[in-house]
């Protein structure tokens, strides 16, 4: 059987009878969070509720888990993800430093040895929920290892990732901060190394963080309503959040910022050349701007503060902003549930990280589970991001390695589907939260951001990148050397000789029972004519509903 099958095959199934990629069964939902008796076997629609859960709070479910998490209960398998400790990435990394060294000459260059942590930690940490939120804020705080600095050094983006880890589970606030204060961040977007005034010189505070962390990381350029709805003025127009004087107020307050020390007691300088990318900046006061700074809503800094004080009242000010809620609200949705959020949702979403339920303010956990469990998580559509799809596709398939490590390097994978983690072309990430495709999404006023990587191009390279992993017999993406990385069909092949329950746990796994009945009814034509031999079967159809339309929108077509 060839990696890629005839195009024939791949236009009939993506016709799907005239029916898009919308299934014909109704979705399940995700029911009322109750404990379920570990002895007692799940229901189907107990299954199907667990997939809808898991599959969008997982890197991809195994049979295993959507059983465990049935049987547990799903509010009582949230509170289990949320008190597992998080499994760290910079370890792996060193654990890669310390056997193949550090020289960026060698092959494979320390750079990949980042890549080789994410596919670890993506595919084995039991801390799913942690890691996969961590993916979607790395789509938020966005830094990139396009930026050679941050890809020689791969203890760079590897404490990022951490960062985003280990503050996923606690407040937005400190999440902010944290953000702010990583080097990595700071090369990224140049307030490492950003000096006071000088008039004399006419130089003055780089003003680049100052405007991406409102735009992009707090408050959004407009006053929003708390359903994410724009605030209107008198003449009808959008009320702007901030403007430039704003902008030269807030870059006055990311001032005397520098790298950290390389290891206890090496020198530590402002203006440091060499970076230093795993330890969090630190403030040199005689390059901190003084002077009172005037932040939004009429709020002054006084003068006399610290450098650090001033950073404090600054994410203090931006976390305090009433659009905080439906702006980062709405891209945690759109990142894990659905890209069209009713303003119902949103509006939820928003009260949740307000503590309206009385949480504090930016609680992650009641904002996550406010995304996650509210009653629209179980209908919405959104397109499957590429990458997203493959490390679902390895991971619910349970790839085994022959010494445990998972050494992915993700560049065939990237070039084919135009993503890697930690690797957007810029600060504005992959894709636009407001990204709106001509054609009937547009016409209709919808969003769909992932469709703006989603070209002729990165459709076939998605196909053959399914192909490949289910058909070659190789790793892909793994340097020489290193170990063979194959998907675990066992399972799949004892019930090959029964189609339809072949078919039925392709469905649980990957489509949470919403196979549309033309893709399935598709799927069967071509099994029917291929024979008997089990590996072929499970391959086949595999590959067909993983590239199917129905798989690559979650939810069904809106």
């Amino acid at each position: 059987m060839k990696a890629v099958l005839s195009f024939a095959i791949v236009l009939a199934l993506s016709g799907c009878g005239g029916g898009g990629g919308s299934s014909d069964r109704p979705a399940a939902t995700i029911p009322p969070p109750v404990s379920v008796t570990p002895t007692t076997a799940p229901t189907a629609t107990e299954l199907e509720a667990a997939s809808k859960l898991l599959s969008v709070a997982t890197f991809g479910p195994t049979y295993a888990e959507l059983d465990a998490a049935a049987r547990r209960g799903l509010d009582l398998w949230l509170s289990d993800q949320f008190g597992m400790s998080a499994s760290r990435h910079l370890p792996v990394v060193q654990r890669y430093i310390d056997e193949y060294g550090y020289d960026i000459g060698s092959s494979p260059p320390p750079g990949f040895y980042r890549r080789f942590a994410f596919w670890e930690r993506a595919l084995n940490a039991p801390d799913q929920l942690r890691q996969l939120t961590a993916y979607a804020l790395t789509q938020i705080f966005v830094v990139s290892d396009n930026v050679d600095a941050l890809f020689i050094d791969p203890r760079a983006l590897a404490s990022y990732y951490d960062l985003l880890l280990e503050h996923a589970f606690g407040n937005y606030r400190d999440l902010l901060l944290a953000v702010t204060l990583h080097p990595a961040m700071g090369f990224y977007l140049s307030h490492v190394n950003n000096g006071r005034s000088n008039p004399a010189a006419n130089t003055f505070p780089d003003e680049n963080y100052a405007r991406e962390v409102m735009q992009l990381f707090s408050i959004g350029l407009f006053e929003l309503n708390p359903d994410g709805s724009q605030r209107l003025d008198g003449s009808g127009h959008p009320i702007p959040t901030y403007d430039n004087t704003d902008i030269r107020e807030f870059s006055k307050i990311f001032t005397g910022l520098s790298y950290g020390p390389a290891s206890p007691g090496a020198p530590s300088f402002f203006g440091k050349p060499v970076p230093v990318l795993h330890i969090p900046m630190r403030m040199f006061e005689a390059y901190h701007e003084p002077g009172p700074k005037h932040l939004l809503n009429a709020e002054v800094v006084p003068s006399g503060q610290s450098g650090m004080a001033d950073i404090e009242s600054a994410i203090d000010n931006l976390f305090n902003h009433a659009n905080v809620g439906p702006f980062i609200g709405r891209q945690l949705i759109q990142r894990l549930v659905t890209s069209n959020p009713s303003p119902e949702y949103i509006a939820r979403v928003s009260a949740a990280f307000n503590g309206d339920g009385g949480t504090p303010r930016g609680d992650m956990q009641t904002l996550i589970r406010a995304v996650l469990l509210d009653p629209e998580a179980g209908s919405g559509a959104r397109l499957r991001e590429p990458f997203r799809r493959y490390i679902a596709l390895n991971r619910s398939l349970e790839v085994t390695s022959g010494d445990g490590t998972y050494p992915g390097l993700g560049y065939i994978a990237q070039f084919l589907t135009g993503q890697n983690v930690l690797s957007a072309p810029s600060v504005f990430n992959f894709y636009s939260p407001s990204f709106s495709p001509t054609g009937a999404l547009g016409d209709a006023g919808l969003f769909a951001p992932e469709f703006e990587i989603t070209n002729a191009s990165t459709i076939v390279g998605m196909s053959n990148l399914v192909g490949y992993a289910l058909y070659s017999g190789e790793s892909l993406d793994t340097p020489d050397g290193f170990t063979t990385i194959q998907p675990d069909l066992s399972s799949m092949n004892a019930v090959a000789d029964d189609q339809a329950a072949l078919m039925d746990r392709i469905d649980l796994l990957f489509f949470s029972g919403d196979m549309s009945t033309a893709t399935r009814s598709t799927i069967a034509e071509v099994l029917d004519d291929i024979g008997s031999d089990r590996s072929t079967i499970v391959r086949t159809a595999l590959y067909l509903a993983l590239i199917s339309p129905d798989y690559a929108i979650a939810g069904g077509v809106e």
